[in-house]
């Protein structure tokens, strides 16, 4: 099972992800975009299209609470020259490779929708914080406390929060049936990791139920 916390110790999730007030948080969404998740893409997360339901819960909870909402999306240069060396092949004159600057594919998932007040960040690595002003934008929102959720956990989800760690953060959760990889096993195994540096791994009905 992905629900790593019990009922038992919904009190340890207290103490890690919650904030005195959510205006000091944000929920990262990563990656949720329909290359990332449609079952024809070639690059598609395996495990994505389930947490979809979950994703758009969790934006509803953090539009709710006031929480801001971040979309960290990729948006790459149509011939793949900001791409990582290993995907630059899929990027061609011939073809519109993944996520690439107004293509279809890097439009977010039905059913998610950026509002006004909502701050989007591109990024073209896997950490939402590497070669971006994302941590500017956070310490000048007083923002202290990172929910993350998206896809896909071995590598945007981990490598962002390992980022979110090593820069402090006070309170990182990771909500883990609104994130996914390819297998569940991958899945968990990650959310293991995280766990043990500190990061709160509750579900979302576990995090919808914490206050502020």
């Amino acid at each position: 099972s992905l629900q790593v916390h019990s009922k038992s110790k919904l009190s340890k999730v207290n103490s890690l992800g919650m904030t005195e007030s959510w205006n000091h948080a944000a929920l990262l969404v990563i990656d949720m975009q329909k290359d990332f998740i449609d079952e024809e893409s070639p690059v598609r997360t395996k495990g994505g299209k389930d947490i979809v339901p979950n994703v758009i819960k969790a934006v509803e909870v953090a539009r709710q609470r006031g929480i801001l909402i971040v979309w960290a999306v990729r948006e790459h240069d149509p011939l793949g020259r900001d791409v990582e060396l290993f995907r630059r092949h899929l990027y061609t004159a011939e073809n519109v490779g993944p996520s690439s600057i107004g293509s279809k594919g890097a439009e977010l998932v039905d059913g998610l929708v950026f509002r006004e007040g909502d701050y989007k960040l591109v990024k073209t690595r896997f950490s939402a914080f590497f070669a971006t002003h994302l941590h500017s934008v956070l310490q000048g929102a007083g923002i202290n406390t990172l929910v993350v959720t998206g896809v896909q956990t071995p590598n945007c989800i981990r490598q962002t929060v390992f980022d979110a760690v090593a820069l402090d953060y006070q309170h990182v959760t990771v909500l883990v049936d609104a994130t996914a990889a390819a297998t569940p096993d991958i899945h968990l195994a990650n959310v293991i990791d995280m766990k043990n540096i500190g990061v709160a791994t509750p579900t979302l009905q576990e995090w919808s139920e914490i206050k502020a």
